[in-house]
């Protein structure tokens, strides 16, 4: 009986001894990491990884969000006809213009199927004078995986592709700057 308990205990030992060698080995050590990121779960909560896409730019190129990785993006979810959006497009262009240098994106997803016709968010891009990429979410998809209820809709993604924060609603150059200096 003794002998069975004692090998319970060394069994239990060993187990947290690997446990804690896998959650302490993170650091510095890249195959480490990507094997930890391998680990983290993909879905649209805060501290999952964020789901990768690929959809089209204005000029018909393929952009995905993987193409970011190593940058803090801000993948912004819009629509030309949506106040809210209209009054947080300066703010975006402004923190795109600020941070660029700084390795931060804002990847900005309209949401096309709500458009009235295709070519509004090309009118709209001029118009607010946008330099930050804008891919196009022509079959809803991107909205339906990103659970997008309300316009616009936020996520905040680190360098390791990781949410940090949602935003439901307009959000300023000060919320986002906020937001990049938690990640730094």
């Amino acid at each position: 009986m003794k002998k069975s308990i004692i090998g319970v205990f060394v069994l239990l030992a060993l187990v947290a001894y690997g446990l804690y060698q896998n959650k302490t080995a993170g650091s510095g050590n890249s195959s480490t990491d990507a094997q930890l990121l391998q680990q983290t779960d993909t879905g649209t909560r805060k501290g999952e990884q964020a789901p990768d896409f690929e959809l089209k730019d204005l000029g018909g190129n393929a952009v995905r969000l993987s193409d970011y990785r190593g940058r803090t993006v801000f993948i912004n979810f819009w629509a030309t006809w949506c106040p809210p959006c209209k009054a947080e497009m300066p703010h975006m262009e402004r923190v795109y213009k600020d941070y660029a240098a700084r390795d931060v994106v804002i990847l900005s997803v309209n949401l096309t199927t709500t458009e009235a016709k295709a070519s509004d968010v090309d009118d709209f891009v001029s118009e607010y004078g946008l330099t930050f990429p804008v891919v196009l979410d022509e079959a809803g998809i991107i909205k339906r995986q990103y659970k997008v209820t309300a316009y616009p809709t936020t996520y905040v993604i680190d360098k390791n592709g990781i949410i940090r924060n949602k935003y439901a609603g307009a959000i300023n150059d000060e919320i986002m700057t906020k937001a990049i200096r938690q990640l730094e």
